[in-house]
């Protein structure tokens, strides 16, 4: 059994190696995922990091679970005996930490497909996928507030992956779902306001509110499905969203 380091980004930094080294395709999301694609965090979209988030393809829970037992973390044996197929909860007492692995796609108020975008030895899921996982939730918190506008100061939005966020891919998704266009389309527009609020280098907030609006177009031009267009007339009438659990340890 292997030591687990007390350092949140370097322990999800061997996580990351272990499964390089034995073939198993695992890729970070949150807050831990966002520092590490940070080349220049400023000290007041710096914050602590509490657990860390993976991303697996379909099909990937058995390997995960081994994978992650061998690294010293303690499995949540009921979660994972009912949800496995789609999430696996493990657990680090010693330093209090969650791991939550998300298998196929991540499922909260939002569902977001990862499809064919994990690719192994890529340390983070694609920046689409971390902006839309960031801004599905539907009662923003300040944590991911922060996150979003740290994504926004140090990444372009451009039409690929890579150093860019992937504004045709976001713009893809929300055209065909409604629910996941008003949600994500409004958190921008939150996060565009309160940009800010924080203190930034000269031009920072500026840079971060030109993207967004960027993005924002981008989303506005994409053409609608069907789907979208009959969820629009429902409109806020009808929940938009899912309720997560509360996951009990």
């Amino acid at each position: 059994m292997s030591a687990i380091l007390p350092s949140i980004v370097e322990e999800a930094e061997r996580l990351l190696d272990a499964a390089s080294g034995n073939g198993t395709t695992l890729a970070l999301l949150g807050g831990v995922a966002v520092r590490l694609k940070a080349s220049d965090v400023p000290p007041s979209l710096d914050r602590e990091y509490k657990d860390i988030d993976f991303a697996a393809p379909k099909g990937a829970s058995s390997g995960v679970a081994k994978l992650l037992s061998a690294q010293g973390y303690e499995p949540a044996v009921a979660f994972n005996a009912m949800n496995g197929r789609d999430r696996l909860l493990f657990y680090d007492q010693q330093h209090g930490r969650q791991v939550d692995v998300f298998i196929g796609s991540f499922r909260m108020c939002h569902e977001i497909p990862f499809g064919n975008r994990l690719a192994a030895g890529e340390q983070t899921v694609p920046l689409a996928e971390l902006v839309l996982t960031k801004l599905q939730i539907v009662e923003l918190n300040e944590k991911d507030v922060r996150d979003t506008v740290l994504l926004f100061y140090g990444h372009e939005v451009a039409d690929r992956d890579g150093d860019s966020i992937n504004g045709a891919r976001i713009a893809e998704l929300c055209g065909n779902d409604w629910g996941l266009w008003r949600t994500i389309t409004s958190n921008l527009e939150r996060c565009r306001e309160l940009a800010g609020d924080y203190d930034l280098p000269a031009d920072g907030a500026q840079r971060i509110t030109s993207r967004i609006d960027q993005l924002l177009a981008e989303i506005e031009a994409r053409p609608k499905s069907r789907g979208w267009r009959l969820r629009a007339r429902v409109g806020e009438r009808k929940r938009w969203y899912e309720l997560p659990e509360e996951v009990d340890r």
